[in-house]
Formats: C-alpha cells, structure tokens, sequence
C-alpha cells in the first residue's frame, strides 16, 4: 500500500475542488427533491460521457453530468482490491449474465471504467470499420474519417506504445509469439509518468492514468458543468416525440440502493452514456418507441477464456502495466466473418484476483497462492457478432426494473473458445512453461503441449463451466443507416425522437475485436463536436 508521504508529490485534481469553484454534488447527502434545468445533461462520466462533457462544456454549453457511482479519487486509492471493487466496480465487481455464468466487469464511479482499466488503447479495427458500412449502412466511420478524432483523443490523453521493457507477465506473450512466428506488438496506453505499479485495476494512486476522472470531468468542471454522483437515472422523460429531460434518484453512500430523493433535470439535449448494459436499460424502462425492438438486441462481449501457466523462474504477475505486449495473429486470419477470431493479452493477477478465479479453498488454496510469484495468465478475447451464429445476447428488466443480460452461447463460440484455448497453451510451453491450466472448473494442470490440447478438446463447454468473464460490453443500440437493425443514426441520434444521444460502447453493431475505450472516445469526439454546432453553441 503507498503511503501519502510516497505521493505527497501527487495533485489530486479533487483535492481542492471547493476552492476551484466546482459544482460537485453528492446525490446520497442531497435532503429534499432536486430539479435543475441545461442544455445538456449527460448520464454516466466514462469514455463517453467525459468526453462528450469536456467537449459541450468548451463549446459554451450549460452541461450536468449524473453519474450513479462514487466520486473515489487518487488520494483515496490505495490499492487495496476489496475497497477498490467494492468502491469502482458495478456490484462490487460481482456483476454477471442472467444465468451467472460470465461475469461482466464494469465500472461505476466518476470516470466509469476507464478509473478502473488496464490503459489499453487501440483505435477501431479498420475491419471492423469497414464491416459497420457494409452490414449496417454506417456512415461517416470509415478509418480515414474517424483518424482526425482519434487523434485528437490520443494527443488529450496521452496515448503512446508502452516505452519501456514489458514485466514478465507479458515478456511471456511475446518470447512464446517470437518462438512460434505470430506476430505481436505493443499496446498503446493512455499514461503519463507511469510508476509500473501494476494496480490500475484499483485505481491509480498517482493519476498517471489519463481516465475521465482526471482529464476530460475537471476539465468539463472547470467549464461551468455541475457534477451529480449517487444519482441513478430511471428513465428519459418526454413530451410527444421530443426527449425533455431525465429523471432519477439518488443512491444509498456507495450502493445502488435508492435513497428517498428524486432528481429531475430538463435539458434541450440528453447524451445516454451509462454503458452497454445501462443504456438500454434507461431506454427501456423508458418505453420509447421501438417499432422493430432492437433496443437492447445484439449486446456483445468479447467472451474472455484464460490460460494459466506455472514457470520456474519468477514472474509476479501482480506488478508492472498490466497490459503492454498483445498479439493480433489469430484476430482476422479466418476472415471477417469466418470462424471466430480471438485477440491474445496478459491478464494481471493481482493476489485477491487470482485467489478467486483459481477456485477452490483451505489447503488447496493455499498451496496456490504460494506459486502465484511463478503463475502467468494469458486472456483471449473472442470477436463476436462478426457471423450469424454469433448473434450476441439481449438486454431485458427485471422485475424490479434493473436491466439484466442473456447472453447463450453457441457451438460456433464454443469452438472459438477452444482454439483460443489451445493457441494460448501452445505459447506458453514455447515460452517455457512447465505445466498450463485453463481457466475452467473441470481442467487440470498439464506438463506437455499434447497433453494440454488433448485435454482441453475433452473439456465440457457447457455454460458455467467454462471460466467466461467480459471487461467489454457493446452494442444495443447500433447506429447505421438500417432503420431496420439500427436503434440510432450513424452520429447516434436516436431515430425515433428529438432531441436524444448515445454516446457509448452500446452504440457498435458488433464487437471490436480491440479494447474498446479509445473507439469509445473517437465516436464520442466526433459526434459531440457536431452536436454542440447542431446546439448553436458559442
């Protein structure tokens, strides 16, 4: 854990928030009902939603911003795993499918997940560009297009190849790639004097990560917008087709629990950006219209497996970035649209982490963690919703109105799963590894590569088994120009009524086949800049 005297160097943006005259509210203090009128009000504060408030605010606009989270800045992070999911993540991090068979990681705080990401940035696969124009009519999203933004967005956060040697953990990806002749390279990360403390998961404690929480929200801030945090957001209100504004409640300290308040904000413009699962959440309870239901249809995942690997030499899979080297070699060599393509990272293992996803307890726990310093993990994302058989899950309420994600797989997944399986083993024994695992309840440890690919062909692949987990949640409400498949435009207005925006990952019509925040930001540049000119901002 650092101590303040270790970042006394450190100015946390928040610090002095008062004194910088910075309308901050804490919905779980508020005492009576809150009615507040803008121009903008913007719900949810990651990738998205800090960037489209920085960019409004500019512009001259009178922005709030609601976040349902906590406001947990790095004078707070100490990188503890129980505060930090606890405090960052949605449901503690406990977050699942519907059937708890994949667990969907995501942020809720100010700054969302980009406070709690591992700082990979990659721009829009150009396949994927190009696959939007063709499937769904998006316009406006070629690479050419989209490159002015996303450079705008990379010089605003800092976004460089990672500069120095990678630890261990990724060292393994690419020594095993080099071994084998697939390609790999290094993955941009949106950091500025990085210390290589590993925990970014948590929260950095120096700011060297440029999330929203301390770039594009104190920037917004600085502008004139008003911050609300505790706030959840039930539903857009309405007026024939024209969007009015939003109404919420405030939220329990630190829970998702209503607090007794209500908060009404009316607004010329209402920006949707709580996220993949949320977004259409708040459409939904909303009830607007759908004439061919697609809100909510087509939600995506990039389906995580896991590999592990025991080596004899150290590893510390705990320390340094926790991303810095990935390989593409397996993404698109089946096509676009042919057998699922999978992208090869590390996964940090950070103590509590890798406590939980190695299962088991007492003295078979304990014998594990004490090989955790020698322990690699390599992750596989799956590309999905590229093929028919990879159709992505659905949201759907609750009856208490929370929105929940069915996400079925199918043999086409399936096979993905184990190639992505097998592909990962066989770099690491070329890496060196003694023995690999999958991450799977039914796998065992494996000392040759014969017997690992044996054994994982043998693995059931039966939702629940298979340790499936997800950082990424996208699509639900696709743009394009197909008024049939498509919830909003291609400059995410929703085609049904006035005066209504999304501006998150829900957006995409598939999946990314990238770590999907720096996509998130070029979209949100692009169509905020010209929503403010649509708002006749000064």
């Amino acid at each position: 854990m650092l101590n303040e005297l270790e970042v006394s160097g450190v100015e946390d943006p928040y610090r002095d928030a008062t004194e910088k005259g910075w309308d901050i509210v804490d919905g779980s203090a508020l005492t009576d009902d809150l009615t507040l009128e803008a121009d903008v009000v913007i719900v949810g504060s990651g990738a998205g939603g800090g960037t489209s408030a920085e960019i409004l605010s500019a512009a001259g606009l009178k922005v709030v911003i609601l976040e349902e989270g906590m406001l947990k800045s790095s004078d707070k992070f100490d990188m503890v795993e129980r505060y930090g999911f606890t405090d960052l993540y949605q449901e503690g991090g406990l977050q699942t499918t519907g059937d708890a068979a994949i667990a969907v990681v995501q942020g809720r705080n100010v700054g969302g997940g980009t406070t709690i990401n591992w700082c990979s940035t990659f721009r829009t696969p150009p396949q994927t560009l190009a696959h939007w124009q063709a499937e769904f009519g998006a316009e406006g999203c070629s690479p050419d297009e989209m490159a002015p933004y996303f450079e705008e967005m990379e010089k605003r956060l800092k976004v460089t190849k990672w500069p120095v040697p990678p630890n261990p953990n990724n060292a393994i990806l690419q020594k095993g790639a080099e071994q084998l002749g697939y390609s790999w390279d290094v993955i941009p990360r949106n950091v500025e004097g990085c210390w290589d403390l590993g925990y970014c998961g948590v929260g950095c404690p120096i700011d060297a990560k440029k999330s929203m929480l301390v770039t594009t929200i104190p920037a917004a801030l600085d502008n004139g917008s008003k911050l609300i945090y505790h706030v959840g957001v039930d539903s857009v209100t309405m007026t024939g087709d024209q969007v009015t504004g939003v109404v919420g409640y405030a939220r329990v300290l630190n829970d998702a629990q209503r607090a007794p308040h209500k908060v009404t904000v009316t607004a010329r413009h209402v920006v949707l950006a709580a996220g993949g699962i949320h977004t259409p959440g708040i459409l939904l309870r909303s009830k607007v219209p759908d004439p061919y239901r697609r809100i909510g249809k087509r939600t995506f995942l990039h389906p995580v497996v896991v590999s592990y690997a025991q080596f004899n030499e150290r590893i510390d899979p705990y320390y340094g970035a926790p991303q810095s080297i990935y390989s593409d070699h397996f993404t698109w060599s089946e096509g676009v649209t042919g057998p699922m393509g999978y992208k090869i990272e590390v996964i940090p293992l950070l103590p509590g982490t890798y406590a939980t996803l190695a299962g088991g307890s007492g003295k078979l726990l304990e014998e594990t963690m004490k090989k955790l310093p020698h322990t690699h993990g390599m992750m596989s994302f799956l590309r999905d919703g590229f093929h028919e058989e990879s159709p992505g899950g659905s949201i759907n309420l609750a009856d208490d109105g929370r929105p929940v994600l069915d996400y079925q797989l199918s043999d086409y997944i399936r096979d993905g799963i184990r190639r992505a399986l097998s592909s990962m083993t066989e770099i690491q024994f070329a890496a060196g590894a003694k023995a690999t695992r999958p991450g799977h309840t039914k796998a065992s440890w494996q000392t040759t590569l014969d017997g690992a690919n044996a054994a994982i062909n043998q693995l059931p692949m039966d939702s629940g088994k298979i340790g499936l987990s997800s950082a990424h949640v996208m699509g639900g409400c696709a743009m394009g120009e197909d008024e049939r498949t498509c919830v909003t435009d291609s400059q995410g207005r929703f085609r049904l009524l006035e005066n209504l925006s999304i501006f998150d990952g829900s957006l995409f019509p598939t999946s990314l086949g990238a770590n999907p925040q720096m996509s998130i930001f070029g979209f949100a540049a692009k169509f905020s800049e010209s929503l403010a000119a649509d708002l006749g901002a000064k």
